[in-house]
């Protein structure tokens, strides 16, 4: 197949602290070929990850007018790139334009790269979205009992994957399942517009999402993600279209991204009642760094309310909200068991709120009337602390479990002003904690320790994702 003459693409890639094996390799559409860069980890060890092989999704004969199907186009380029996962990886770009396509899979070793003016369409008919396996720790589909509709960019059980661009779009055209769902004419649970699965080394970084189906991104049974200068934005109302969802992950770093969500910006998950339990795989050492969020009914930063699996050591700062209905939400329930521990926020901007914390041990919603309701979830070492909120109706309210109470909370060097309401500043019920430096007053179970009281803790240490750079390949 011909080469096309198109001009220099630069982006920036991440340094990933695993190697691209380069070497020869055959195949029957010819690739550009370019130098591999170099890419330096913190310490000198030098690591690559610039692809061997690059192809435009144009070489495989998809048109850009945004009404062409381009699904075999997209198929066929990914089947074709897959070929050079063992020998140096392949990219795919996607030029200016407006491309139509179905769900389509990625491969190891693979960087999918769109243009700043490219825009890649998710098709709106549902004959295109073929249905699969319900997630084993939700043991059903999140909708509705069964399976679920497939998702639109998918991947399962990959290595180094990297979905990244000068900005360019991926649009769920999502209005048609958010009126489906709502009328109650879907069969099974909408699926998501990135979903990773079981992988490893994963970056997703530079580029808008649209419009979602429901959840955006959606990591899942995963480890070393990176999700980075991403702007996310949903139609307010629009159902379940949260943010950035890490599922029963680990060492994942989000960062420096803008969300506006139909419902929770972030949400940590790992799994639902009795099946998460079983699944056992919890979220842990996550990092959410220079986060700017709006989600006027839901939080900027969610853990639950699926966590069975547990979520432990989240690290999150410098985080901007606005009108959103709270920031830090905690959502469990007996019968969800797992654990929600080692949890530390500080340096928020808050301006109109509903909530400035929010704890609540009574969020019920299970899958099916076979959970445990004896599964006590467990909720402990919660640190809130550098906190400024404007304009706010209530600044906490936290309600833990009485057989249960939620313990080790922390919350220091927080001003929280108040808009004109009749509710009381705070509302507490079953927990145990301490504060300092506080105001509004916060309720009996959080005593003052005073002024000379240590600040909420905050770790130090630095977490293995926490050394993976960016460095740039051009083509």
């Amino acid at each position: 197949m011909a080469s096309r003459t198109r001009s220099s693409i630069r982006f920036t890639v991440l340094l990933v602290i695993w190697m691209a094996v380069i070497t020869q390799s055959m195949a029957p559409v010819e690739c550009r070929r370019r130098k591999a860069h170099d890419h330096v980890r913190r310490g000198g060890e030098k690591k690559t990850i610039c692809r061997a092989h690059t192809a435009s999704v144009e070489d495989f004969g998809a048109v850009g007018d945004g009404v062409t199907s381009n699904t075999k186009a997209f198929h066929a380029a990914m089947a074709n790139l897959s070929q050079y996962s063992a020998s140096g990886g392949a990219t795919l770009v996607v030029p200016a334009g407006r491309w139509l396509t179905g769900p389509f899979n990625l491969t190891s070793h693979f960087t999918l790269f769109l243009h700043r003016d490219a825009v890649i369409l998710a098709s709106q008919d549902l004959n295109e979205w073929p249905i699969i396996d319900p997630l084993p720790s939700y043991g059903r589909g999140r909708d509705l009992p069964g399976g679920r509709y497939t998702n639109f960019i998918h991947g399962s059980n990959l290595t180094d994957v990297v979905i990244t661009g000068d900005n360019g779009t991926i649009d769920g055209q999502g209005e048609i399942w958010w009126q489906k769902f709502k009328n109650k004419e879907l069969n099974y649970t909408r699926g998501y517009l990135v979903e990773l699965m079981f992988s490893d080394q994963i970056v997703i970084s530079n580029l808008t999402f649209v419009n979602s189906t429901s959840w955006n991104i959606h990591p899942v049974y995963s480890s070393n993600i990176i999700v980075s200068g991403v702007t996310i934005l949903a139609k307010i109302p629009s159902p379940n279209t949260d943010g950035i969802n890490p599922d029963s992950c680990s060492n994942v770093r989000i960062e420096d991204c803008y969300i506006v969500s139909g419902d929770d910006c972030i949400a940590i998950k790992s799994g639902w009642d009795e099946y998460g339990i079983s699944f056992g795989m919890p979220s842990q050492h996550i990092i959410i760094r220079r986060l700017t969020c709006i989600s006027p009914t839901s939080a900027v930063i969610a853990l639950g309310s699926e966590m069975s699996g547990g979520i432990q050591d989240v690290r999150a700062e410098d985080i901007i909200a606005i009108n959103s209905e709270s920031g830090v939400r905690i959502k469990t329930s007996p019968g969800r068991g797992g654990f929600v521990k080692d949890i530390f926020v500080r340096r928020m901007n808050l301006y109109t709120m509903k909530w400035v914390f929010w704890m609540t041990g009574h969020y019920g919603d299970h899958p099916d009337d076979k959970f445990d309701p004896k599964a006590t979830p467990v909720i402990n070492g919660i640190s809130y602390s550098d906190v400024v909120a404007e304009n706010v109706t209530m600044a906490g309210n936290l309600l833990g479990i009485e057989a249960a109470p939620f313990t080790g909370i922390c919350i220091s060097n927080v001003t929280v002003d108040m808009s004109k309401s009749k509710k009381l500043p705070w509302n507490c019920s079953d927990i145990q904690g301490v504060s300092s430096s506080v105001s509004p007053t916060p309720c009996a179970l959080l005593p003052d320790q005073g002024s000379s009281a240590k600040p909420c803790p905050f770790p130090t240490d630095e977490l293995p994702i926490d050394y993976v750079e960016f460095n740039e390949c051009s083509y």
